[in-house]
């Protein structure tokens, strides 16, 4: 709002003051939402580096139990077990929100099952090769949690970005043009005010020097 653009009237100076009022009262509550995201974001930052963690643990973790199946059992029993398997694994996918922003909320059921769900005979079925199954079942909630972490990491991000650009045009430009157009209603009534008085005066002399 260009200030010389405002018609210098008390209606006008009235809507403008109204207007500064919402805009630093939306300044005020955008600039506590940036904050809590930003705490929020740190918050899940140090989940996310322990989950980082985890998933390079548990890979781990899986490749060497599986490496000991591989040397102890060799290779055919292990792809039969892996052709036996017949475990569906199902992602639930909710959201919660975080600073009225809605976030996923990643469960991956169905992971873990007990050994006769598996798929393979119990009987005869290696321990080296049922340790590889469970540690890569590990493995996979693990990668999920990673999942979720991520995604909420990026839109707060995202989220934060956008607060902060709302924060800056309110304090940088929105409030500024308008503060500068009550500056110039104001100074434009006053002057008005003046004329109008000097006017009075002039005409009230007139009227005497008349008499």
């Amino acid at each position: 709002m260009a200030a010389k653009e405002v018609t210098p009237n008390r209606s006008n100076l009235l809507e403008v003051k109204k207007k500064i009022k919402l805009s630093k009262s939306g300044h005020k509550i955008m600039k506590m939402k940036r904050d809590g995201l930003i705490m929020e974001f740190f918050e899940i930052l140090e989940k996310a580096k322990g989950v980082r963690e985890r998933v390079v643990k548990d890979y781990e973790e899986g490749m060497h139990k599986i490496a000991i199946a591989r040397a102890v059992e060799g290779a055919i029993p292990l792809q039969s077990a892996a052709f036996a398997l017949n475990v569906e694994i199902k992602i639930e996918l909710r959201s919660k929100s975080i600073m009225g922003l809605a976030v996923p909320e990643i469960e991956a059921t169905s992971v873990k099952t007990p050994i006769d769900k598996r798929g393979y005979g119990v009987i005869g079925i290696s321990p080296y090769i049922d340790e590889a199954v469970k540690a890569f079942e590990n493995l996979v909630e693990t990668i999920a949690l990673a999942a979720e972490i991520e995604t909420t990491m990026k839109k707060l991000l995202d989220e934060i970005e956008k607060t902060k650009r709302r924060v800056n045009a309110l304090e940088f430009k929105v409030i500024p043009e308008l503060e500068e157009a009550e500056r110039f209603i104001s100074f434009r009534l006053e002057e008005m005010e003046r004329d109008a008085i000097f006017s009075l005066k002039i005409i009230k002399k007139k009227g005497e020097a008349a008499n």
